[in-house]
């Protein structure tokens, strides 16, 4: 039965992931759907591959380092593409470096620069996105919205690195409606950004979770990170 729950759960995301896309003109391909597995186990994300879905995040790299193994993302031949979306600290580079396949929030050079290095040791280069404090919140990470493009400049020089878009997370809200000007900052913030002068494209923006993706998909998403509405509670159910 739950092997059922899980499937009947992820469909009905894919489909209003393509509802919302119709809405505003889009087509579904565009969005990518990151299904963050946090305080499951592995044999869910499993479960899940085994329908067909690429996609996964963690926010917490113990929980990333652990289910990379289990199940080797494309960075080393494996079926999965893994996404780190949480929060870094410096101490853990090296273990993005080796077991992800895209860092959702990097804010600061200093974790930017250690990245790189890292990358270097290992001979590769990271896709990152930067993360934008689009709220103001002082409880969020992230780069203050009249920092980005200075950000992504300072930190364009660093070879092993490569900056392909924004990432944010909007302010809690009954109502997704209500941070839909939140979504379009970022979205502003990726399409203002003089590309031609750095050779940095911001194509990417990864916003959206379980409360606000359809909203953040008429905004411009292009990956939406999803938990609960497809995994289920985060409790034995």
């Amino acid at each position: 039965m739950r092997a059922y729950l899980l499937e009947s759960r992820y469909r009905r995301i894919l489909d209003r992931i393509g509802e919302a896309c119709v809405r505003v003109g889009r087509d579904p391909g565009e969005v990518t759907l990151v299904a963050v597995s946090k305080t499951f186990p592995v044999a869910r994300v499993a479960e899940l591959h085994g329908i067909g879905h690429v996609d996964f995040g963690e926010n917490k790299v113990q929980e990333l380092v652990e289910k990379a193994v289990a199940l080797p993302g494309r960075l080393v031949g494996g079926g999965v593409r893994w996404h780190m979306i949480g929060h870094l600290q410096r101490n853990k580079a090296r273990d993005v470096v080796t077991h992800a396949d895209v860092f959702h929030a990097l804010d600061s050079v200093r974790l930017a620069s250690e990245l790189s290095r890292r990358c270097e040791e290992a001979g590769r280069t990271l896709d990152c996105l930067v993360q934008v404090n689009v709220s103001g919140e002082e409880s969020k990470f992230g780069i203050a919205a009249d920092r980005v493009h200075s950000f992504v400049d300072d930190v364009s020089s660093l070879s092993h690195i490569r900056i392909v878009g924004l990432m944010t997370l909007a302010a809690p809200a009954d109502n997704p409606e209500d941070v839909r000007h939140q979504l379009r900052l970022l979205r502003n913030l990726a399409r203002s950004y003089p590309a031609s002068t750095k050779g940095n494209r911001l194509d990417w923006l990864s916003m959206g979770m379980s409360g606000d993706y359809e909203v953040a998909i008429e905004e411009g998403a292009t990956h939406v990170r999803i938990g609960s509405a497809i995994f289920g509670s985060r409790t034995p159910d």
